[in-house]
């Protein structure tokens, strides 16, 4: 579990590094904003999360009936962490930002396509 990172993880490097290709300039896990975003641009009210699969509850009514260990714990956890993503979401919105989430995969299989949408979200939010 000490491997285990919250923070700088490999997909979200790969997207603050084309993000800063382009020319956008960003916050990292804002205390200040509910959820502490992995990525802010603060100038365009748009934040950004990139969820880990097994941790944010990916396909998670399949994957939740191959748990075995500890399963209980493990379905609570992700349950309440999927509660709290939609109620950052909510809080997030209502404070007028624009809420961009990103599975990992996501991320480390169509990177390009990532950053397409976060490019046409600030285009059609802020044009």
């Amino acid at each position: 579990m000490s491997k285990i990172r919250s923070t700088n993880t490999k997909p979200e490097i790969l997207l603050r590094k084309e993000l800063w290709k382009l020319g956008f300039r960003y916050r990292l896990h804002s205390p200040k904003l509910k959820g502490k975003p992995d990525i802010v641009l603060s100038k365009y009210k748009t934040v950004i999360f990139i969820d880990g699969d097994f941790w944010h509850g990916y396909n998670w009514a399949e994957k939740k009936t191959t748990i075995k260990a500890n399963r209980q714990y493990w379905i609570d956890k992700i349950e309440r962490n999927i509660e709290r993503d939609k109620e950052n979401n909510a809080w997030l919105l209502s404070h007028g930002y624009h809420v961009l989430r990103f599975w990992e995969h996501q991320v480390q299989k169509n990177l390009t396509g990532c950053v397409k949408k976060i490019v046409t979200q600030i285009i059609k939010t802020n044009y």
